[in-house]
């Protein structure tokens, strides 16, 4: 990390955006998201993108307020009117968030990619870091996980189209509002549930903050057909990755099926917020997010570090 005193998040914690401070009061928080499409819909592409860009921002307790576009289009595979709808559809979400559109940059490409870079701001004092989660702490889990198992069914003409449609509502459902309301209580610790999977990313605040996160599998929040999908070996290639790369830092407590196994580590797209909330506001924040219709579930608890960052039971 370079030695910058303004810097006040970097890279060297995984988190989920960068932060830059201006005064002792107000922070710039910056982050860049982009990928290929993950549903046949350009409108709705366009629109699941803007959401998981923004949601860096929601999860480091930032509020984002402009954004650039940043798009890679085949010239002559997709006409302009698949471009214009992939626009209009993100264009529709930065709306709906009050983020501003200040341009972008374009580029030939042999696959279609987009997403947006976005800046916001956020109190120096009020940053949620992967570094700053503590033992005792309750781990909430917002949205419901396996968009990348029904995707990739999806892909393969293999899932049901209510599955489907339900996991397209949930990657369409900003964090702006849980975000909004976590502001109000003692949470000092946030991520989004992106490509690394819910594995993924507990190993990195586990990590960050020098403790062990302890699941319980059968709380987990999870999408219909998901588990089917798993069961079936719809399984995309970053899940395999997923699991080589973090199963290291696993110890499995008793029996977990290979099907649940494939849901934790299964990469999302526009996934939910992971929330380390204090025992004593735990059952207000999830009375609060629950009377918001938001998907919350109480899925376990930091403890003091031991022989493996993650406790699967």
């Amino acid at each position: 990390m370079q030695r910058i005193p303004e810097i006040l998040v970097g890279f060297d914690q995984a988190d989920d955006a960068g932060v830059y401070r201006l005064t002792d009061k107000l922070a710039l928080v910056q982050t860049v998201d982009f990928f290929s499409p993950i549903v046949d819909d350009a409108f709705a592409f366009g629109q699941i993108a803007a959401v998981n860009a923004l949601s860096d921002i929601y999860a480091m307790g930032g509020t984002p307020l402009t954004a650039l576009s940043i798009v890679g289009f085949p010239e002559g595979v997709a006409g302009p009117g698949v471009l214009r709808e992939i626009i209009e559809g993100g264009l529709d979400k930065l709306n709906e968030c009050a983020v501003a559109l200040l341009g972008g940059h374009s580029v030939k490409d042999e696959e279609i990619k987009f997403g947006y870079a976005v800046t916001g701001t956020v109190d120096p004092a009020r940053i949620l870091q992967n570094s700053a989660a503590r033992v005792g702490d309750r781990v909430l889990l917002t949205k419901r996980l396996g968009t990348g198992l029904i995707a990739t069914a999806s892909k393969r003409d293999q899932a049901e189209a209510a599955h489907v449609e339900r996991a397209v509502r949930s990657m369409l459902e900003t964090n702006r509002k849980a975000a909004e309301i976590v502001s109000g209580f003692d949470v000092r610790a946030m991520t989004d549930i992106s490509g690394f999977g819910l594995i993924g990313h507990a190993v990195e605040v586990a990590r960050a903050s020098n403790l062990t996160i302890e699941f319980d599998h059968k709380r987990l929040p999870i999408l219909d057909g998901a588990l089917d999908y798993s069961a079936k070996g719809y399984r995309a290639g970053g899940l395999n990755n997923n699991r080589d790369f973090f199963s290291p830092h696993v110890s499995w407590k008793g029996t977990i099926s290979e099907d649940h196994q494939g849901i934790l580590f299964d990469p999302q797209t526009s996934g939910g917020l992971l929330i380390f909330v204090s025992e004593t506001n735990c059952a207000g924040l999830i009375d609060a997010l629950g009377s918001e219709d938001i998907v919350v579930c109480e899925v376990g608890i930091a403890r003091t570090l031991d022989d493996t960052c993650i406790h699967i039971f």
